[in-house]
């Protein structure tokens, strides 16, 4: 096996995974402490604002106004994946890097929003994206970010040309 990285596998990257929860966490806190709800605080006009905004859903908004049961839900959810990637994680040789890094950041995000979902019973967003006052994208914040980020490696992946020793079938 000479992809092998040993017992551990690729677990040496959740210090990443540790990075983005940090960073979330922090970035959560600081806004949630300087702004007042939907504030906005304008960075590029008409496109980039500060904003505070507390999601008790999924991924834009899905589900944000059932009556709470989505809040256990989606931290299940969060569980299960969590546990899903550090399995993969353990699993992966010394030439899976690129994964590596894409499992880490999926993982990490996934921590600081599933913290939150847990302690606060909401997901706090602070990232606004918009144009002019026509389209806003719902906002987000860093562990939604590094989940994104993470995917579309995890897509880019996936049409990487086949990895040596990997047979190649007509």
């Amino acid at each position: 096996m000479p992809n092998a990285v040993g017992r551990f596998g690729r677990l040496s990257w959740l210090w990443l995974s540790l990075l983005v929860l940090v960073i979330d966490q922090a970035s959560k806190f600081y806004f949630e402490n300087r702004l007042e709800m939907f504030q906005q605080i304008v960075i590029i006009p008409d496109y980039f604002s500060w904003t505070l905004a507390y999601n008790t859903g999924a991924a834009f908004s899905f589900l944000a106004d059932s009556s709470g049961w989505q809040r256990w839900l989606f931290a299940l959810i969060a569980i299960v994946v969590s546990a899903v990637l550090v399995v993969w994680l353990k699993r992966l040789g010394r030439n899976d890097t690129w994964l590596a890094i894409a499992l880490a950041l999926v993982l990490g995000g996934a921590l600081g929003n599933l913290y939150d979902r847990i302690a606060l019973g909401h997901v706090i967003d602070f990232i606004l994206v918009h144009w002019q006052n026509r389209w806003y994208f719902p906002a987000f914040n860093f562990a939604d970010s590094a989940i994104t980020v993470g995917a579309v490696m995890l897509a880019l992946d996936m049409f990487k040309t086949k990895k040596t020793g990997e047979a190649v079938h007509d």
